[in-house]
């Protein structure tokens, strides 16, 4: 399965006709709408388990339209995997299509946005790339999982000022169920936060805050029934800073966030700090180091993380990246390939 699509990614990549260049979609007719996609696969080794898995298979459809645009994407997620613990193999698929994100936005001009739908919260800077071949390493920062909830199904609303600087303003607002609960790290009917950044030349600074309920617990190990309601639905709060520098050849990331309940405090910190470095256009050496305290799940770890990502062509991403982790057992090794079409 590995080597089928290894191939058909690098035939994709090779390929591209005059009207079409791999990564930007295709326009239909002359309609204002556009239709693109990607996919991801990745190989794990860690301890005695080697996984096989084709994971994202996203279509994505979206186009624009006088002061109005849109986006629909709709995603098979853990598609097929297939596992080796010593001598047994396990397979399991997932053809489920789930809704990652649809919205409509609204620009009443260049300082106000409107949006209403699902969509990636705005919170740090991991989170805007939900896309796996738009990232640095085949792994998402255990912060990003665990303090805030990744997509709100619901309204927003985001201020921008240009003057030496770019300063962003974004209100999230939830007050129903998920649009699709089996696609979100949190299972919430109930969402407020804030986002405010400021760009100037090469640096970013963000801040993040919010509240949101967490309605049911997710087992996977109950299969027939993975979610459960909450007797006592979970209030919590987040907080989050950020911060980039990114030049040509360097980047540096970092992001730090805590959370908690009215009453205690669930995770102490979460964070990581990265850097980037890109050898030629197509090379680039990443590094990253996290760190987290969960309190809620009581467990806690630090984690080194040393990655390679070469990309042929943009829209075409080979990975590989190593873990070391304090928590020796969870020490690993990650391949992943991903292309946008």
């Amino acid at each position: 399965m590995f080597k089928i699509i290894t191939v058909l990614a690098l035939v994709l990549s090779l390929y591209a006709e005059e009207e079409y260049r791999l990564g930007e979609g295709v326009q239909v007719a002359s309609l204002p709408f556009f239709v693109g996609g990607y996919f991801s696969s990745d190989y794990r080794n860690m301890n005695n388990e080697n996984r096989y898995r084709l994971d994202d298979i996203a279509v994505i459809g979206y186009g624009s339209y006088d002061k109005f645009s849109y986006m629909a994407e709709f995603e098979y997620k853990a598609f097929y995997v297939e596992t080796y613990t010593g001598d047994t193999k396990n397979i399991t698929r997932d053809t489920k299509i789930h809704t990652e994100r649809v919205y409509l936005d609204y620009k009443l001009d260049e300082n106000y946005m409107f949006r209403v739908g699902k969509y990636s919260n705005p919170i740090g800077f991991w989170n805007l790339l939900p896309v796996n071949v738009l990232r640095d390493t085949t792994s998402t920062p255990v912060s990003v999982n665990i303090l805030f909830p990744k997509f709100t199904t619901g309204a927003s609303a985001s201020y921008s000022s240009y003057d030496e600087g770019e300063l962003k303003i974004d209100l999230m607002i939830q007050n129903n169920n998920d649009l699709d609960h089996d696609y979100n790290n949190y299972i919430v009917d109930k969402h407020y936060g804030f986002n405010l950044s400021y760009e100037q030349g090469d640096y970013t600074l963000k801040a993040n805050g919010g509240y949101f309920r967490n309605v049911m617990s997710y087992d996977p190990s109950e299969a027939d029934e993975p979610y459960e309601s909450l007797t006592n639905p979970e209030e919590l709060y987040y907080f989050l800073l950020s911060g980039k520098y990114d030049t040509q050849k360097y980047q540096f990331l970092s992001e730090i966030g805590t959370q908690r309940k009215e009453s205690e405090i669930t995770t102490n910190y979460a964070g990581y700090i990265q850097g980037l470095y890109h050898f030629t256009e197509q090379h680039a050496g990443i590094l990253r180091v996290e760190s987290y305290d969960d309190k809620l799940n009581n467990k806690s770890d630090a984690i080194a993380i040393v990655g390679h990502t070469y990309r042929p062509i943009y829209p075409v991403a080979i990975k590989s990246e190593y873990q070391f982790h304090s928590l020796h057992a969870e020490n690993q090794f990650l391949f992943s390939l991903s292309v946008m079409f």
